[in-house]
């Protein structure tokens, strides 16, 4: 069943009620205030330019524990190299840009509209969106960028310039943050080798709530 979200208050259905592809409700805006209150339920905004606002709530989520990541032996070898130096949260914008704008061979277009991008800066300004950069020779070679809730880094996008550089980020926030888990929200062959797994919508919301 999808829900038109009202315009007056700030407010979600339960997710149980989201269609089998995750598809929960439709409307409302990007304020800061909705989207926290999206991603402490287990909702979060996906769509494209020409399309109203659309929230998702998988039935399944898609997520990384940090203690199971599988990295490889040339990514050891790579990250344990002097070639990418790493950091966090200095570049929040470019790395949402760049998401943005890199191409990708699965995607027509870009669903990180101008406005999801003008809303996301607005949270890392509040200090819930964070962003990991990597960066070779001084340049931005690819990155990551998502929103924390409680000890839960839901990622939003990824992106590399070079080869490894978005996996050298996911890994380096593995290894440098505390998070429990880290949702992925779509399943790709690419995170699932890297060691991502399904779990319930339940069991998802109860690490949201720190239960």
């Amino acid at each position: 069943m999808i829900f038109r979200l009202p315009d007056d208050r700030l407010w979600f259905p339960e997710t149980e009620f989201a269609e089998p592809d995750g598809l929960l409700a439709v409307g409302g805006d990007l304020s800061s205030k909705r989207l926290i209150l999206a991603y402490q339920s287990g909702i979060f905004p996906w769509y494209s330019d020409d399309s109203p606002i659309l929230w998702y709530a998988p039935h399944k989520r898609f997520v990384l524990f940090p203690q199971n990541l599988k990295v490889s032996a040339s990514m050891q070898k790579l990250m344990r190299s002097e070639r990418f130096e790493i950091t966090f949260d200095r570049a929040f914008p470019e790395v949402i840009r760049a998401c943005a704008e890199i191409r990708r061979a699965d995607q027509n277009g870009t669903w990180i509209t101008a406005d999801m991008q003008k809303a996301y800066i607005d949270l890392f300004e509040e200090g819930y969106a964070h962003s990991v950069e990597v960066w070779e020779n001084g340049i931005l070679a690819g990155g990551l960028y998502g929103v924390q809730i409680g000890s839960v880094f839901c990622g939003e996008s990824m992106f590399s310039k070079v080869s490894n550089a978005s996996k050298a980020a996911l890994i380096w926030l593995c290894r440098n943050k505390n998070y429990f888990l880290i949702d992925c929200q779509v399943h790709t062959t690419h995170l699932e080798s890297m060691g991502a797994e399904f779990i319930s919508m339940d069991d998802y919301r109860k690490y949201l709530s720190g239960r």
